[in-house]
């Protein structure tokens, strides 16, 4: 009689979290003020020979700071080894940052000790490259120009949201005639101006508007006419919220840090196809750490925006590789 051996099961995952500055490259404007470097907080979690990080940044518009991120991240740690999964991760904390962290270092670390990347795992056959936006910060029309000219990017995105938005528009478009453009304005303009504002929009030739209103008053989205496709950033979150959507939005902003990690992002993407919706895939200010689960949902939207590591000073190594407008999918030492 031959007797076989049981594997001996996966030690549970030992976490850690830590708080990372990456300084910008310059300062980075948008109509809700101004800052000079990436805050990030990453999740590690060690499991015997295997390790999964992830890294997400608090958001201080959804009520986010980075100690208490880091915090709740933390206090974790005994249910981790306890047995928490990235299933029950889903129930234990509400989308948002967090989760983001936690979420995207359990698909690495599921993916490190299947060797199964975290794409195959994800249903998706082959990760290409993609087009990424390259975001211009709010500033004057002239220096806006400037930055659209010296930037030599097929696909361009405006931080807007400030008196001036036309003037700004259209120095752009005559600096870059042969640029494609998107706008956000980061909730900044008002429903008395937004006709006026969508047709300058119009008439410099943009491609999409990110959330104009502030989320509180987009139901006005439903009445007007829309010049310009509009794409709800902070009205969207994860998927309980999306029905309400219809009608007011065309596309929807899906970035990892609101709807709480990879997991809800790939499940909020069917939903909104399903819905009708066009998908943009957006990052906050964070290093390649933070990009490289994005593009594993970036493969199915029609508008990719994940240029932060491009804003950033330095990038931690190795990161995403960019070429121009082009980012390459992640080598298994960054992620996945």
């Amino acid at each position: 009689m031959t007797t076989t051996t049981a594997p001996a099961p996966a030690p549970a995952p030992a976490l850690s979290v830590s708080i990372e500055r990456f300084p910008i490259n310059g300062t980075f404007t948008i109509a809700r003020g101004s800052k000079t470097e990436a805050v990030v907080v990453v999740a590690r979690l060690d499991a015997g020979a295997h390790q999964g990080r992830g890294e997400c940044v608090p958001y201080q518009r959804y009520g986010e700071t980075v100690d208490g991120v880091a915090a709740t991240i933390a206090a974790l740690a005994p249910e981790i080894a306890a047995g928490l999964d990235r299933v029950g991760l889903q129930r234990r904390l509400p989308a948002g940052a967090a989760r983001n962290a936690l979420d995207c270092a359990f698909w690495d670390l599921e993916a490190k000790q299947s060797r199964i990347p975290a794409a195959t795992r994800a249903g998706i056959t082959t990760l290409k490259p993609l087009e990424t936006a390259f975001t211009l910060s709010l500033d004057t029309p002239a220096a806006m120009a400037h930055a659209a000219a010296g930037a030599g990017r097929p696909l361009l995105k405006l931080k807007l949201g400030a008196p001036g938005d036309p003037e700004r528009l259209a120095a752009v478009r005559a600096a870059v005639p042969g640029a494609r453009l998107i706008v956000d304005a980061n909730e900044g303009w008002t429903t008395a101006e937004l006709p006026g504002l969508l047709a300058a929009c119009a008439a410099a030739g943009v491609e999409l508007v990110e959330q104009p209103l502030p989320a509180a008053d987009d139901g006005a989205l439903a009445h007007m006419p829309h010049l310009v496709p509009i794409c709800a950033d902070e009205s969207v979150h994860d998927r309980s919220g999306l029905a309400a959507l219809r009608g007011r939005y065309d596309a929807i902003n899906i970035k990892l840090d609101k709807a709480g990690g990879l997991t809800e992002a790939l499940a909020l993407a069917a939903e909104a196809e399903r819905l009708g919706f066009s998908l943009m895939v957006g990052c906050m200010l964070a290093s390649s750490l933070a990009m490289a689960p994005a593009l594993l949902v970036a493969q199915r939207a029609q508008v990719v925006d994940l240029d932060g590591p491009l804003l950033l000073a330095r990038d931690r190594t190795p990161g995403l590789r960019y070429e121009g407008a082009t980012v390459y999918p992640p080598v298994p030492a960054l992620w996945g």
